[in-house]
């Protein structure tokens, strides 16, 4: 026997017969078990939600509601389901066995009753009751950390938005899990004259991918304000600091062979221009009061694959009424009701309207997403949206 099964549980044993009970109360009391005892089905339903017991003794012939009654309404009783149910029956009764093993019974007692048999019969059951609860501790324990985990994931993203006179940012972040692999960013640079914008997805999904998105963002902030100093290339310095980070990674992670796709980009909000590197990030969309005038394209490979890969850099001018659409692939690759994609010209439609603001921008996505999901993320998704006013 193993320490599990021989451990001590409360059983509750249900039979109209006064005889059988006193008999089964005081055979599992010699063995250590507490008890308790019911006369009908009702009676043992009440206790079962009332109190906690580790298994039950279950007779089949009972008044007021028998022992399949009350088998079937324990097993459609999600707190209950697991309680595992030992059935009384007469010796020899296979049909009435059959029946209740159909209905979700654990095991049978055949009468009359054989000590041996009896601690056998219990002891398996109290040994699956407590695999069950330990594995349900496990489970709620696993909860926790990674609440714990979503809580400082959460910490990873910016607090406020980068404010500037005639320029709006919005963003949507929604892990599919817990934690997520995405990641966006904004803050500003050079006392607030530049704004570094990066959205990113790791590839895979999970804890891993979520550890790995704090340290590409960490990456980011800290070598964005050491390479970006007052007086120089902003395009030459958003492709040496998304190689910076594609280095590190690559020299350091290597044999982990994570990577992430990339969209990192500066901008000035005193002329609109907006320098960057897309490393193999799906293209955002600049728009305008025509719809979508550009993608902008990658530029480079997906960042943390090999050391010294080469990023180019793009640049464009973001004119009075223009919005930014930057997004992962948990937007366009949503699978619709009707099973089909989101896609990307569902997207483009979106914006084929003027945007009034970057709020409105990101609830109408959203909305329009969460309707033709019915709500269900099937991966991470990231937006981030930049709209420069009208005038």
């Amino acid at each position: 026997m193993t320490a599990m099964a021989q451990a001590p549980g409360r059983i509750l044993v249900v039979d109209d017969t006064e005889a059988n009970r006193d008999l089964l109360v005081r055979r599992l009391q010699r063995q250590g078990h507490a008890t308790d005892t019911a006369t009908d089905g009702q009676q043992a339903l009440d206790m079962l939600r009332a109190s906690a017991f580790d298994m039950v003794l279950l007779d089949i012939m009972m008044p007021v509601m028998n022992g399949y009654e009350v088998l079937e309404r324990i097993r459609a009783d999600d707190g209950l389901r697991h309680v595992p149910v030992v059935l009384i029956s007469a010796l020899g009764d296979g049909e009435s066995i059959v029946k209740g093993i159909e209905l979700g019974a654990d095991d049978y007692l055949p009468k009359p009753f054989n000590p041996h048999i009896l601690r056998a019969r219990v002891d398996a059951s109290l040994a699956k009751k407590r695999l069950h609860d330990r594995e349900q501790m496990h489970a709620r324990s696993l909860e926790r950390e990674l609440e714990i985990a979503r809580k400082i994931q959460a910490g990873f993203l910016p607090e406020a938005l980068p404010e500037a006179p005639g320029w709006e940012l919005a963003t949507w972040f929604q892990p599919a899990r817990q934690v997520s692999g995405d990641f966006y960013d904004a803050f500003p640079v050079l006392g607030g004259t530049r704004t570094v914008l990066v959205v990113a997805d790791v590839c895979d999904k999970g804890v891993g991918a979520a550890l790995f998105m704090a340290l590409f963002r960490s990456l980011f902030r800290v070598l964005a304000e050491r390479l970006f100093t007052s007086g120089g290339d902003n395009a030459a310095q958003v492709r040496e600091l998304v190689s910076g980070v594609n280095d590190y990674i690559a020299r350091t992670h290597g044999r982990a062979n994570m990577f992430a796709t990339v969209f990192a980009a500066v901008l000035d909000p005193a002329t609109g221009d907006l320098v960057y590197v897309n490393g193999g990030h799906e293209a955002p969309m600049l728009a305008g009061l025509q719809g979508v005038r550009e993608r902008l394209a990658p530029t480079g490979p997906a960042v943390g694959m090999m050391e010294g890969l080469p990023f180019l850099s793009g640049h464009v001018v973001m004119g009075p009424g223009e919005v930014l659409v930057a997004f992962t692939d948990g937007v366009t690759d949503a699978l619709c009701a009707d099973g089909t994609r989101f896609s990307e010209e569902r997207l483009l439609g979106l914006l084929a309207r003027p945007v009034q603001s970057a709020d409105g921008a990101v609830d109408g996505i959203r909305a329009e997403l969460r309707v033709s999901t019915h709500d269900e993320a099937f991966d991470d998704v990231t937006l981030l949206v930049v709209r420069r006013g009208a005038s």
